[in-house]
This record gives structure tokens, C-alpha cells and sequence, in this order.
């Protein structure tokens, strides 16, 4: 058993983190590529998350019919939930944009964003366009479109409630919306300005579908064969599918690889109809470029003389098709084939350009030190002219040999003006339902721009061709090898409050600690205050001869329940401003994530009486519930597998379960015995929602339900409202359920034995009262209770009646008049 630590690490050990090595590609995947050349025709899937993709269709239209594909999420998946930690809202958005990424190398296309916000589960289309801000999203879908130029447009879900979640059924109307909108000079003419031009798809399909329940299928639909087999890549697209989807991790997504036939059928939304295949009179080959009918030509005979085992031999040819792709007239293919081409060139090459630093992070106003190392590995005629940075430029003259490996070490100077490395969508404030991006230009993408590109330019076969790498953070563990990370530029100095949340249940004096942290290695002549909040004492207690100042901060009498207090991080380095906290989310399948936001310390006063005071906690898939109670008074224990014992229990006045414990932790169930003694036995246990695991979780039976109000100001109905859990030692009442975000429930219970007490009667508008929110049954001398409330979410967040509402649950097997 061990105690919760709330001390927070700035820079989680770069261990835990996956390799990210430059992309190499093997001979089979340059063959496939060579014949994606001679393809010219995009496909544009669109959806409302991460994860809502056909990952099956998008490998088999990238991968076999070798079309520019693209799949378009409404929103990054902000508002989910998580299986692998405890990340949530924006940061939760941050994961699954880079497991996006990382199921797009699989399969092989692009990805795209709007700027909407995954608010959590909504149950109309009206809600989720209202919110987000329609005509704004609707300008990114078309923006998008006109960028990416889509022969044919494909939705997940059609525009009504089979689409089972009104973020779904919203990006099918957002789709339909924009297949006319893209096309009229009149709207959105503001795009203009950045090079785009109206542009008219084919037409827009559904790809419908057989999920649980709802099959929208008929064989009269146009339908596919996508399951096949690729020999080039020795997989199908069954396979390829579930490798990308897998990278979902946080989700728990994966998936199991399928073999043999797999249909897919269509029905049309708009559009010229199709009758034989998706892309039916859509013309793909080089006869719709002018002056394309000779590029065709020419990449035919390269895929004819290509060679497995010798690819630099098609170098000389490759070279050639660029200089004859650089005469056609600009355009939407010449740029992406010169691209292609590019890409073959350094992979036939055997090329290796690679620009890495010794550390993850750097300064503004400090200074790097990069190695630049080239390798013509399959000793095509290649020499180097220039390389190139910000902050670095020059004329390195060298011709390369086979096979050797080149260096250059340089120490660049970053100036104090560098922009720090934010995900661009976080750089503005948010607005309720919506990012807000400044640069128009950005919109869409799926990432920010590496913090420091290298221009690597070549003579190659007598043509001068610029390969662009990022700079990346490089370095070997000793268990996994050698890795690679993105290098993040910092600002000169960055802060942080611990505790980042203080809850004052009864006008007593707390402490806190602010860490700043210099990050340039010298003096920058900066000095920190903070802003005085409202109704908050704030009291310097800081040893003179401490690194990180400690505050005490006391409530003022007047300072009221449920209110919501805050202070800043102020630093002083010519100016006053906010201080930003760096904050570090590292995962191994993912590269590591860094963003910036205002240090900000949040003090909630709230009147919280608690009884018991020893917790055990079982984490799930991860939350943020501990820390809470730690704020609240309680002593918290995290309980592992080996701690479930039945001598070990009898002490804790508490057992409370993480979100989807039972879910993630097979083992809950073997333990099954342990936990109902230990209730039996006067204890308390505390279950937080799971999904439908079918494990043995309560003293009687229940089902688990996908029911859930998505309506966080919902009205809450009390159907016992003498029950302990509403009063003591809290009185619970209509004003503890007010600023709830997100939600006031998932994953309700049903089909409830008699010995279950529900305490809670809520609905979404227009729908049925739930019963199933929180439940408690007598159990021996003690109490079992299951909650889908989102305790989870609304306790970091600082509501106050979430944590009078959970002391009373906690309390309920203590000594008291009920």
C-alpha cells in the first residue's frame, strides 16, 4: 500500500515515451508509391471524433486504390473518456490528436480538424451545431474541402438519431452544408484571399452501416469489396485497419485484424449518383492535368524498370519527372506530385538527413546545439549545397559519398522572439463551444509546425531539390534504444502552483507552494508576485533560503459557499504578466506532448463536514478523485491487487473504486469475495461508473446501461430525500447541483435488485426520468453504493456540492441517527 503523492514533476522521465525516428521506407512501399503517382484522385472521409473513421475503407481507398484520402474529424475528442490516465478536456483533445497521427501512418492518410470542441455526449444534432457555432465550423469544413480538393465526399453517419450521438449526426449536416457551400464563389469569400478557389466534389455518399442494433445496409446500396489483400505490404486491409486503429489507445479501441471479404455499402446524399463504384466518371489518371499525358508516360516506364533490390537505379528517372512535373502549369497536382516525387527521391536514394539536439527543451533567448548528419547510404550522385535554420545558414559544399556518414555540429542561437512550442489551437482563448485560431491558415491542420525545421538542399542528378526536416530531441535509453522527440521552445522562465486547487471546507488556513522555474540556466532578473484574489488571505511564509516560496492563504468570513476563487502567477521581467505553467503529457505510443497555460492557483470555499477519514482507492483508468480527497481532509491510500485482503481492508472507512476500475483491472473481479466481507463487515464500498464489463460488482444484481444525462443543469429530483446520503453529515439540496460541467451522469444502472435504493430521479429534455445515477444498498453491517455521476470530472473542476455530495457518500456507514 502506498500514499498518494501530490508533488508534481515538471518533466516526466523521457523513458515513458515512444520513438519517434525519422520515417524510413522500404522497397515495396517506394514500389507502391511509384504507382500512387500515376493516381490523381482524393477522397475526403468525414466524422465527428477521433476514432469515428472507417479505418478499413480509408486504408483500402490510400493504400489500394492509391487515392489522396483524407479524413476530416469535427473535433480533436476533447470531451471523452480516458482508459490510460487521467487527462481530460483539452488535454484529453491532445492525446487522441496525436493517436490520430499516429493511425494515419498506418493507413496512410491526412488528417484534418475544425475547430470545434468535443463538449461531451450529446443527444441532438441542434445542440452540437448551436454550440460549436454552426456558420464558424461549417467555414473550417469548407475551407478544408477547398484545400484538399475532394473528388468524392464520404460521411460516417447520416444527419438523423441513427447517428446515436449529436456531435455525429452534426458532422453528416456540416458535410452536406459544405459540399454546396465549397462550390459558391459567395460564400466564405474571405478564403480567397489565401489561395484557395471554390471547388465542386463529385458527390457526397454516407457509408452506411451495421452497428449493434441499427443496420442502415440494404443490398440494393452501392457497395465494395474493401477486405482484400495488399502483397506489396503482406497485409489487408482488415489488418491494416486494426493496426490503425489501435493506436486509439485511450479509447480502448483496438481492434482484432480481419481476413477475407468485407463489404461496404453507400447510399448518395448529393451529387452525381454512382452506380458501379465511388469514384464512378471521376477521372484519376494524368489526362486531367494539361500536359500531363507525358508525366503519365514517363512514371510508366519507372514502375516497369523499377528495381526491388537496386531502388537508387530509379533516381536518375525520378529526377526527371520532377524537372518535367516543375515545367507544368501551377496547380493543385503539380504540388502534391513534386512532393511525391521529392519523397521517392530521398527514399531511392537511401538518404538519411537527419538535425538532433542533446536536450528536450529550449529557451527563448538562449541557444541550441545541433548536429546535422546526411548519409547517401546507396551512393546515388548526390552533393549538399546549403543547410539552412533559423538562426543558422550556410554554405556547406560536399559532395556525398556512398555509404558515409557527413556531421556538422553548430550552436544556434534562439532569439528571445521565437514563439514558444503551443499547439496553435490553445494559443488564443477559447470560446465556449470552439477554438479560436488566429491564423486562418492553420485551420484545419491536424498539428502545429516542429518548433525548428532544417532546409537540406542537394544537388541530386544535376537538379537542386530542398528536403525539409524537423529538429528533433535525440537520445538512447538503455531499454528501448535510441529515440527520438520533439524539441519544445520555452519561455525564459515558467511557474506552477502545488496544490494547483485549495479547498477551504470551514474557514481554516491551507498552504500552497509556487515553483518557478528558471529556464535558461542564467539570471533573467526575474521576480514573481501574486494577484490578490477575493475574500483570500494571502500570507508569505517562505524560508529566505527557499528555492520555492510557500503561501498560506485563509478565507475571509464573509467569503460565502460555492464560490470560486483565483490567483495568478505574476513574473516581472520588464514587464508584468501572467507566468505560463509547462505542462508534460508523455505516453509510449505517442510522441511527448507539451503546452503552456496561465499559472493560475484556484481557491473554492465550500461547507464540508466530513466523517471517516481513512480511504482506500482502487485507481481505474485514471482520475483525478484522490487528490480531492486529500483537499477534502481524508487520508488516501492507493490500493494495488496484493492490498485486497481481507485483513488489510477492516481499517479503511472507505473503498472507493476509480472510474472504470472494474473495466481495466481483471483481477477486481477474483476479489469479488474480499470486497463484499469487507461490506458485510461494516465497510463502505464506493463504485464509479463503469461500462459494461458483465463483472460481478455489487451485492445484488444490476445491469450497467450506456444511460447518461448530458444536460449538466438537468433537474435533479430527490426520491428519498430523508435518506443519510442527503444529509448528513451534509444537507444536500437543489444548490449543490449547480455550475456542474459537462454532465451530471454516465453509464447508469438498471434492472435493480430490491435491496438497491435509488437516490436520484434526472433526465436529458424530452427523455424519461433515470433512476440509476446513485444507489445504495444495505449490505450485512455495511453499505454498497454505485454512482454514475461524474464525480470524476466535477471535483478538479471545484464544484462545491460534488464534494459535500461525495462526504456524504463516504459517510454513510458512520455512527448517526439514520
Amino acid at each position: 500500500m502506498r500514499k498518494v503523492l501530490l508533488a508534481l514533476a515538471l518533466f516526466p522521465a523521457m523513458t515513458r515515451t515512444m520513438a519517434q525516428a525519422p520515417e524510413t521506407i522500404g522497397s515495396a512501399e517506394i514500389f507502391l508509391r511509384l504507382k500512387k503517382l500515376n493516381v490523381l484522385g482524393s477522397v475526403l472521409y468525414i466524422a465527428a471524433h477521433p476514432d469515428d473513421e472507417n479505418s478499413r475503407l480509408i486504408a483500402y481507398m490510400a493504400k489500394d486504390r492509391l487515392y489522396r484520402t483524407g479524413y476530416l474529424s469535427m473535433t480533436r475528442g476533447d470531451g471523452g473518456q480516458n482508459l490510460i490516465g487521467d487527462e481530460q478536456g483539452v488535454e484529453l483533445g491532445l492525446i487522441r490528436t496525436q493517436e490520430m497521427l499516429a493511425a494515419r501512418k498506418v493507413d496512410g492518410a491526412d488528417q484534418f480538424f475544425t475547430r470545434a470542441f468535443d463538449f461531451g455526449f450529446t443527444k441532438t444534432t441542434q445542440e452540437a451545431l448551436r454550440t460549436w457555432n454552426e456558420e464558424k465550423i461549417l467555414s473550417d469544413v469548407v475551407w478544408v474541402i477547398r484545400k484538399f480538393q475532394p473528388d468524392v465526399l464520404i460521411t460516417r453517419f447520416p444527419e438523423d438519431s441513427r447517428a446515436g450521438h449529436g456531435h455525429h449526426s452534426a458532422s453528416a449536416v456540416l458535410a452536406h452544408e459544405a459540399f454546396t457551400a465549397a462550390a459558391d464563389p459567395n460564400r466564405f469569400p474571405e478564403q480567397f484571399k489565401y489561395g484557395v478557389k471554390p471547388w465542386q466534389a463529385k458527390r457526397l455518399l454516407w457509408n452506411t452501416f451495421n452497428f449493434g442494433s441499427t443496420n442502415t445496409t440494404s443490398e440494393d446500396q452501392l457497395k465494395i469489396d474493401v477486405g482484400t489483400y495488399n502483397p506489396i505490404l503482406g497485409k489487408s486491409y482488415g489488418e491494416l485497419a486494426a493496426e490503425s486503429r489501435t493506436n486509439h489507445k485511450s479509447q480502448g479501441a483496438a481492434l482484432t485484424p480481419a481476413r477475407g471479404q468485407s463489404v461496404e455499402y453507400f447510399t448518395l446524399v448529393t451529387g452525381a449518383p454512382a452506380h458501379t463504384d465511388p469514384m464512378d466518371d471521376v477521372t484519376t489518371s494524368w489526362s486531367r492535368v494539361d500536359g500531363g499525358e507525358k508525366i503519365g508516360e514517363m512514371i510508366d516506364g519507372l514502375i516497369r524498370d523499377y528495381s526491388l533490390g537496386n531502388p537508387e537505379r530509379s533516381v536518375p528517372a525520378l529526377v526527371n519527372v520532377y524537372k518535367a512535373l516543375s515545367r507544368l502549369k501551377d496547380g493543385y497536382w503539380k504540388t502534391i506530385k513534386m512532393k511525391e516525387v521529392q519523397q521517392l527521391i530521398e527514399a531511392c536514394s537511401g538518404l538519411w538527413l537527419e538535425a538532433s539536439v542533446h536536450s528536450a527543451y529550449a529557451a527563448q533567448g538562449g541557444s541550441i546545439q545541433v548536429s546535422f548528419v546526411l548519409n547517401n547510404r546507396l551512393n546515388a550522385h548526390a552533393a549538399v549545397t546549403d543547410i539552412s535554420m533559423t538562426g543558422f545558414d550556410t554554405a556547406y559544399k560536399q559532395d556525398l559519398s556512398g555509404n558515409r556518414n557527413y556531421t556538422i555540429t553548430k550552436i544556434v542561437s534562439i532569439s528571445p522572439s521565437q514563439p514558444i512550442t503551443q499547439p496553435y489551437w490553445l494559443a488564443e482563448e477559447m470560446s465556449p463551444g470552439s477554438y479560436n485560431v488566429k491564423d486562418p491558415m492553420l485551420i484545419g491542420d491536424a498539428q502545429s509546425k516542429p518548433a525548428f525545421e532544417v532546409s537540406f538542399r542537394l544537388n541530386i542528378e544535376g537538379e537542386e531539390i530542398t528536403f525539409v526536416h524537423p529538429v528533433l530531441y535525440k537520445f538512447t535509453d538503455p531499454v528501448k534504444g535510441e529515440l527520438y522527440q520533439p524539441l519544445t521552445v520555452l519561455p525564459p522562465a515558467t511557474g506552477q502552483f502545488d496544490p494547483a486547487l485549495v479547498l477551504f471546507t470551514g474557514g481554516e488556513q491551507k498552504d500552497f507552494q509556487v515553483m518557478m522555474t528558471n529556464q535558461t540556466g542564467h539570471p533573467t532578473g526575474t521576480t514573481i508576485s501574486l494577484t490578490q484574489p477575493a475574500n483570500i488571505t494571502l500570507k508569505d511564509k517562505s524560508d529566505p533560503q527557499s528555492a520555492d516560496p510557500i503561501y498560506a492563504a485563509t478565507p475571509a468570513a464573509n467569503a460565502g459557499s460555492a464560490t470560486v476563487y483565483a490567483s495568478e502567477l505574476l513574473h516581472t521581467d520588464g514587464k508584468t504578466d501572467t507566468a505560463l505553467e509547462l505542462k508534460t503529457i508523455a505516453y509510449d505510443h505517442i510522441p511527448r506532448i507539451d503546452y503552456f497555460r496561465p499559472a493560475r492557483e484556484q481557491f473554492v470555499t465550500a461547507d464540508v463536514k466530513i466523517l471517516g477519514k481513512r480511504i482506500g482507492y482502487i485507481e481505474g483508468a485514471g482520475d483525478k478523485v484522490p487528490q480531492a480527497l486529500l483537499q477534502m481532509g481524508y487520508e488516501v491510500t492507493l490500493l494495488k491487487e496484493k492490498d485486497l485482503t481481507t485483513g488489510a481492508l477492516h481499517s479503511f472507512d472507505a473503498i472507493i473504486t476509480g472510474v472504470r476500475a472494474y473495466d481495466v483491472h481483471p483481477w477486481l473481479t477474483g476479489r469479488y469475495a474480499v470486497l463484499m466481507d469487507y461490506v458485510k463487515n461494516g465497510g463502505n464500498l464506493i463504485v464509479q461508473y463503469n461500462r459494461n464489463s458483465g463483472a460481478k460488482i455489487g451485492p445484488y444484481p444490476f445491469s450497467i446501461t450506456n444511460g447518461r444525462v448530458t444536460d449538466e443543469n438537468a433537474k435533479v429530483d430527490f426520491l428519498l430525500p430523508d435518506h443519510a446520503v442527503l444529509n448528513y453529515p451534509n444537507k444536500i439540496t437543489d444548490k449543490d447541483f449547480d455550475d456542474w460541467i459537462q454532465e451530471r451522469g454516465i453509464y447508469f444502472i438498471s434492472q435493480l435488485d430490491p435491496a438497491y435504493q435509488p437516490i436520484f430521479s434526472m433526465h436529458d429534455p424530452g427523455e424519461s426520468p433515470q433512476n440509476g445515477s446513485l444507489v445504495v444498498a444495505d449490505y450485512g453491517k455495511g453499505k454498497f453504493v454505485y454512482t454514475g455521476l461524474v464525480f470524476f470530472r466535477e471535483l478538479p473542476a471545484g464544484v462545491p456540492g460534488a464534494y459535500r455530495l461525495m462526504a456524504n457518500i463516504i459517510a454513510l456507514n458512520q455512527k448517526k441517527g439514520f
